[in-house]
């Protein structure tokens, strides 16, 4: 639980930053002018880049729980709930 927390609190953070900083991007004085579509780009990039790293982290579990876990596995051994019904006797 706790690392999902810290997970929502990241997330959270990377999304709550820009918004705040684009909110007080436009300068005070007179002729500096915020361009939207460099902004809304560089939001594009920030996001599709934390998309990708956690495309990468789900995809990499994926793979290690795959290979790690199946049946040819030299390590694997039967839990306590295989191999006890009638038909592995």
């Amino acid at each position: 639980m706790r690392k999902i927390i810290g997970l929502y609190i990241v997330l959270l953070t990377l999304v709550i930053l820009p918004t705040i900083e684009y909110a007080f991007a436009q300068g005070d004085e007179p002729g500096e002018y915020l361009d939207r579509r460099v902004e809304i780009w560089n939001l594009f990039f920030r996001m599709m880049t934390v998309a990708f790293v956690v495309g990468a982290v789900v995809s990499g579990t994926l793979i290690w729980l795959i290979i790690r876990f199946r049946e040819s596995n030299p390590k694997a051994k039967p839990t306590k709930y295989e191999g006890t019904s009638e038909l592995n006797q």
